[in-house]
């Protein structure tokens, strides 16, 4: 079992810290994540939570799962791998007409 949680439906004004306090009920937290908007950085409503072990990572889930934090039931679960993303092969840019940022290469 992985050591990772997805937590889900948190407040967007939840910090880091009070996650950890949170979670720090069912064991030993080593990480917190909070998911940010690249363009504005305001909270996704949802982090990721790392835990010291497996164990903790089923305390947390049978505890806090469905737990009712400030106004809202979060959702604890583990989280799933990061899906690889697949990168164009051949030096491709992926534009037409050759890569040339004109669309057509060069004469």
């Amino acid at each position: 079992m992985a050591k990772e949680l997805y937590v889900g439906n948190i407040s967007y004004e939840a910090t880091e810290e009070e996650l950890r306090r949170i979670f720090s009920v069912a064991g030993t937290v080593t990480s917190v994540h909070i998911i940010t908007d690249a363009v504005t950085g305001a909270s996704k409503g949802c982090a990721y939570v790392r835990m010291a072990t497996e164990d903790d990572v089923k305390e947390a889930i049978e505890s806090l799962d469905g737990a009712l934090v400030g106004e809202r039931l979060i959702t604890v679960s583990v989280a799933r791998p990061k899906k690889e993303l697949e990168r164009p092969s051949g030096g491709r840019t992926g534009r037409p007409g050759g890569g040339s940022r004109f669309g057509k290469g060069r004469k």
